[in-house]
């Protein structure tokens, strides 16, 4: 009967740690513009996620649909959790994807995605 309680204590604690480790990473959870938006042409992008990020391994870049890359300066904001891009110029009508990378400042692991969205 000892042997079965470890043997529960054991398993359950490990779970604890491996759901512990999976909820670490950093995961986009909101987007501005949103994904897949038909929006008047911004400014600037913010890209927010769940958690600290490490600024020099966190960015994204701004691409047409045929793949022209838009020049975007990206910051974190000062609770490491936001991406903003100020846009260097007016973009025009059509397709856009933001491809992005953040890493978790607190385990390092690297995350990628695409927001898409359209300017009307």
């Amino acid at each position: 009967m000892a042997f079965r309680a470890f043997l529960l204590t054991a398993v359950l604690s490990a779970s604890a740690l491996t759901a512990g480790e999976a909820s670490a990473h950093a995961k986009l959870v909101a987007s501005n513009p949103a994904a897949n938006a038909t929006v008047a042409a911004p400014t600037a992008i913010r890209l927010t996620f769940n958690e600290k990020l490490a600024p020099a391994f966190s960015t994204f870049a701004l691409t047409t649909a045929d793949g022209r890359t838009t020049p975007v300066k990206t910051s974190i904001s000062q609770d490491r959790k936001v991406i903003t891009g100020v846009l260097k110029g007016r973009l025009a009508s059509g397709a856009y994807k933001i491809s992005w990378r953040a890493t978790a400042a607190d385990d390092g692991h690297r995350m990628d995605g695409v927001v898409a969205f359209t300017v009307k």
